[in-house]
């Protein structure tokens, strides 16, 4: 099955990036064209290109400016030079580093196509239509998140172990079931357990099993999670959280790929993929002795990092968007709406539960709403029983009010450096003496208070 994928196009002949796109559609690829590197970049934070054709030679950003630049923020991006016959010796250089090929114009069809088939290849592009497993599971539109996902595409096809990081509610979970669902071991079981919300010794028995009579409760033998999920994936929740002398025993299991029920005299092969998550640092646990550091590098072989929702604050009305859908799939009624100035209201809010907070307001607005729109007066009753909102996030500043707060705090900030030195302060701020006088007048402050 050929190989569909999204293409960047850069070039600044507009007659030949039409050609070449005609080709790339013509093959069943999503192409989008840019006319330089500096319109390439900006193309990239709102679509998730799987390979980049560029021409070498554009005014202001080249190409090899741009593969600079894509190697050092999306170093697993396949690019593909596009050369005149006198700068091949300039192409082959860019291979070099890192590029992955580079074509002569004129640019042959067939060549063409096998080459961006190649870099599809490279980029973790499956035959298969991996691309609904992500849209089925994760919704975003944020260049953070578009970052993230590529790293762990490549990483979904292999059985390395996974640790994902980031603060509760921001989704570590799901992303840990996409993993799951766009792995080979997808047909396989996916089995999730929290390792902080039960006692040592049920816990020990819930991922091993044990035999019957092991323990006061045993009254019949279970085989555990860990070989309930043979083949398949066992992802471990809040594992920072876990006993020191069950870590002992899960490092175990990691190495020899056996497990030993509770009470039982022999081990047992298993073959299952470890995924774990957590939103502790365990850098810090490692220092303090709460966590293993041979554990930690046994689960970290590669470590995701989910960031928070009001790193990702274009995502809230895409994800508010997707909870109505789900609720009113749920209960066979029509989607409700937000108001304009409801949505507002969600866009602005700093979310500190992240998407599970997120996904609690949109439940609670759709519960008490009578009406087919949700008001900004519903939005508001919601948040105001859900904790913290930061000062900017609460109440967007206009653009002036906003730059003279950041002007303000700007020259307290260089006078404490300079312990109310003027002079020193102007020309750490590389303004005349003169003109930095009118900027502290202005904005009211006084060099007095910061003298030592």
């Amino acid at each position: 099955m050929a190989r569909q994928g999204n293409i960047l196009l850069v070039d600044d002949d507009p007659s030949l990036r039409r050609l070449l796109a005609l080709r790339l559609e013509g093959a069943g690829h999503n192409v989008e064209s840019a006319e330089s590197g500096a319109a390439a970049l900006r193309a990239l934070e709102r679509f998730n290109a799987d390979c980049v054709i560029t021409d070498l030679r554009m005014d202001g950003m080249d190409g090899i400016d741009l593969l600079q630049r894509l190697s050092h923020d999306r170093p697993t991006l396949p690019v593909i030079l596009l050369t005149a016959h006198g700068t091949i010796p300039e192409a082959v250089t860019a291979t070099q580093r890192g590029a992955l090929d580079f074509l002569s114009k004129p640019v042959d069809k067939d060549v063409l196509l096998a080459r961006v088939d190649q870099a599809l290849d490279q980029a973790g592009v499956a035959g298969g239509d991996w691309r609904e497993v992500w849209r089925s599971r994760i919704v975003t539109r944020s260049p953070l998140m578009h970052r993230l996902l590529e790293e762990a595409r490549l990483v979904a096809e292999t059985d390395t172990s996974v640790l994902i990081t980031g603060e509760s509610g921001t989704g570590k979970e799901v992303l840990a079931r996409a993993l799951h669902d766009a792995s080979p071991r997808a047909n396989s079981a996916f089995v999730a357990i929290n390792c902080g919300a039960m006692p040592e010794q049920l816990l020990e028995s819930e991922l091993f099993g044990h035999e019957k009579g092991a323990f006061t409760d045993a009254k019949q033998a279970q085989q555990g999670l860990f070989r309930s999920a043979e083949g398949g994936t066992v992802f471990l929740d809040e594992i920072g959280d876990m006993p020191l002398a069950l870590q002992v025993k899960l490092l175990r299991v990691l190495q020899e790929r056996e497990v030993r029920p509770v009470g039982a005299q022999r081990s047992l092969p298993v073959n299952v993929r470890v995924l774990s998550a957590t939103h502790r640092d365990l850098s810090e646990a490692i220092e303090q002795q709460q966590f293993r550091e041979d554990l930690y590098y046994r689960l970290a072989v590669v470590t995701l990092a989910l960031p928070s929702l009001r790193e990702r604050p274009e995502d809230v009305a895409p994800l508010a968007r997707h909870f109505l859908d789900g609720i009113a799939r749920r209960s066979g009624r029509r989607a409700r709406v937000y108001a304009p100035d409801a949505m507002e209201r969600l866009c602005r809010h700093d979310w500190p539960g992240n998407i599970r907070q997120l996904s609690n307001v949109v439940e609670q607005n759709v519960a008490l709403t009578r009406g087919h729109v949700i008001s900004p007066q519903s939005v508001d009753k919601a948040l105001s029983g859900h904790g913290r909102r930061s000062a900017t996030a609460a109440t967007l500043q206009p653009l002036a009010e906003a730059r003279d707060a950041f002007v303000r705090d700007y020259l307290i900030q260089l006078l404490r450096i300079s312990e109310g030195n003027v002079a020193r302060s102007a020309r750490l701020a590389k303004r005349n003496r003169t003109e930095f006088y009118k900027l502290l007048n202005r904005h009211e402050v006084d060099p007095a208070d910061y003298k030592r």
